[in-house]
């Protein structure tokens, strides 16, 4: 039987949502262990000029904890 924990990860990225979680995501990997998943609970954009100059996620990251 495994015990799984859920954390949650706000990540940036001046390229596209999807940058943003994949840099959230490999950085959580860096601490945490076992990731088994991440959900995208919301996402925005800072405007500047007109211009969207970040994209930014808050996701929920699951991971698995060890023995």
């Amino acid at each position: 039987m495994s015990v799984a924990r859920v954390t949650e990860v706000i990540s940036s990225s001046d390229k596209s949502f999807d940058d943003a979680v994949q840099a959230g995501v490999s950085r959580a990997a860096e601490t945490l262990q076992n990731i088994t998943g991440c959900w995208v609970k919301d996402h925005k954009c800072t405007v500047t000029d007109g211009k969207i100059t970040d994209w930014r996620v808050t996701m929920k990251i699951t991971f698995i904890l060890n023995d």
